[in-house]
């Protein structure tokens, strides 16, 4: 009889880093987690009140309810974070 190996993770996490201006953190997240979680981690660690970010990865643009899985992410990819650019009416 072989011995059975102790079970892993079913769902092991992932490091994400979020970049913004030159400055990262890395949060650990699950792959089916939806990444409200982890935009609202990255802006409490820059010091940034809620909905202030766009997220992006390889350029497309995530949404709160996707997750790192659907967009098949890997341990240390890299989320950009960009500040969100509110009105464009000029005044006269």
């Amino acid at each position: 009889m072989t011995e059975e190996q102790p079970q892993e993770d079913v769902k092991p996490k992932i490091n994400l880093m979020v970049d913004f201006e030159g400055q990262t953190c890395t949060v650990k997240v699950k792959p089916g987690m939806p990444f409200k979680k982890l935009f609202e981690a990255a802006e409490k660690r820059f010091g940034k009140e809620p909905g202030t970010f766009k997220f992006t990865f390889s350029g497309v643009r995530l949404r709160p309810e996707e997750t790192p899985a659907e967009h098949n992410m890997e341990d240390g990819d890299t989320i950009d974070a960009h500040l969100q650019q509110l009105g464009g009416a000029q005044m006269l």
